[in-house]
């Protein structure tokens, strides 16, 4: 088997004058013994000889299933792995790495647990990490986050610097988990409510998001050109989307799947009407990525494109989501009596709103634009519409996600079960005479005759089997076991 131990105190061969293994220049110097000659694992030395057998044996083993992950691999401390080998392999979408990028440094490296060796972190500086994001952000973010942290030392795994994933093998250790929540759909009247509570030049948003199930982004990026009037439908093709920095770029829908939604003619007539009042504004943007590129493919991949935008600022910008959120939604939530506006705190704070133009409310993030596109799917599930059709109107990956997210919007959903057990209940208790007859020890009964002929059929065919019965008060056979 390879791998074997080395002396470096003594020489290897023994001296032909004195018979003895003399001393070496090394002699008192460093480690004396060193583990060497396994493939493909470094070497290692060590002080006592035992502790050389027990690493050599152990590595040997390993080696042998594939498994050796070299200790001092894991030496390097979480924020250093993260920030040289994990987030420079990263290929995400723009958002997406931003929005883990932001979590990851906010929440994981800027933690005492950040600062750990890899192979440190056990159960004990899980659990610490664990409470003191609790402290930080909700149930929900934290699930998020320890997703993010699951994954980076899956990576670490994968690179052989652990052995084993610490968020998957601590039992102790249980991620945040949210409660299950029921997404919740509009009424007509709260619909109408909040919509005339938006300036009317943005009033098709809403018209879009609850007639269309579109979301914000598809909303904020869809052009004259993507609707159909003469077929009926929209074509959703792009959304806008925008940087934390405030870079706009135009890219893909959520998955990069597009879909085609129909139109409805009340839809389609208030869309006319919008094209005419507002018309649509011409808006050059990047496409999928607002960085400036630094080789000729991404320069052709992130070319700008030019768009006819449906809707556009006043001075025929394009719109940012969040000031949309802060100056016509929330305000919107608030006329319609969802949320309420908190006033400021002192002068300082008063000033500071009034300076950004923004202003504090009550928590509101189950009230976002995405309500709209929850009321457009439970308006055609509980028409009876086709889960499969609602799921590519939506533009989920699966109609799975579909059922998951809005199951309890169809019509009668386990209706027909309880119905089906409610007549269990409503059936007579008493079996009718008929039954009784059927099912009594007299129904089963058999003639002496036929019974011997039976059994000597079923002993002529050689099974093995034992056969217990009794004489009846009638002359018949009452069988009561038979082992086979």
């Amino acid at each position: 088997m390879a791998g074997y131990i080395e002396d470096r105190w003594l020489n290897k061969l023994k001296d032909a004058t004195t018979g003895r293994r003399e001393r070496t220049e090394r002699w008192g110097k460093g480690k004396r013994y060193k583990v060497s000659g396994i493939p493909g694992v470094r070497g290692r030395s060590f002080e006592v000889l035992e502790d050389a057998k027990t690493w050599l044996a152990q590595a040997q083993t390993d080696a042998r299933r594939a498994e050796f992950v070299d200790p001092r691999r894991g030496d390097m401390t979480l924020s250093e792995y993260v920030r040289t080998q994990f987030l420079p392999g990263r290929t995400d979408k723009l958002t997406t790495y931003t929005t883990m990028e932001s979590k990851v440094r906010n929440h994981i490296l800027g933690l005492p647990i950040g600062s750990l060796s890899l192979r440190r972190i056990d159960a004990a500086a899980l659990r610490m990490w664990k409470a003191e994001l609790l402290t930080r952000v909700d149930v929900a973010t934290a699930e998020v986050i320890w997703t993010h942290l699951s994954t980076i030392f899956q990576a670490a795994v994968d690179d052989t610097r652990l052995l084993r994933n610490p968020c998957r093998v601590h039992a102790s250790v249980r991620p945040p988990k949210t409660k299950e929540k029921k997404v919740r759909a509009w009424s007509r009247q709260i619909v109408d409510a909040v919509r005339t509570g938006v300036q009317p030049r943005y009033r098709i948003a809403v018209d879009l998001g609850v007639g269309a199930g579109l979301r914000q982004g598809e909303v904020l990026g869809l052009a004259e050109e993507d609707i159909d009037f003469d077929r009926m439908v929209i074509h959703v093709r792009r959304q806008l989307r925008a940087t934390n920095s405030g870079a706009f770029y135009f890219c893909l829908p959520k998955g990069d799947k597009t879909r085609t939604v129909q139109l409805t003619p009340n839809l389609a007539a208030r869309l006319r009407d919008h094209i005419a009042a507002f018309p649509p504004k011409v808006v050059e943007l990047p496409w999928d990525n607002p960085e400036a590129p630094t080789t000729d493919l991404e320069a052709r991949q992130r070319a700008p494109i030019a768009v006819p935008l449906l809707l556009t600022t006043t001075y025929g910008n394009r719109i940012y989501y969040r000031t949309f959120n802060d100056r016509t939604w929330k305000p919107a939530l608030l006329g319609a009596g969802l949320i309420e506006k908190i006033a400021p705190a002192d002068a300082k704070e008063a000033a500071r709103q009034k300076r950004l133009h923004r202003s504090r409310w009550t928590p509101s993030r189950e009230l976002g634009f995405h309500c709209l596109r929850h009321t457009f799917a439970s308006v055609q599930l509980e028409a009876g519409e086709s889960i499969v059709t609602v799921s590519q109107w939506l533009g989920h990956s699966t109609p799975t996600i579909t059922l998951e997210r809005y199951a309890h919007f169809m019509p009668g959903a386990g209706a027909r079960g309880m119905a089906a057990m409610d007549a269990w209940f409503e059936a007579p208790t008493t079996p009718p005479p008929l039954l009784l007859s059927k099912f009594s020890p007299a129904g089963f009964s058999l003639s002496a005759s036929t019974a011997a002929l039976q059994l000597k059929a079923m002993q002529g065919s050689k099974a093995d089997m034992k056969v217990k019965y009794k004489e009846t008060s009638r002359g018949g056979l009452a069988v009561n076991v038979i082992e086979c």
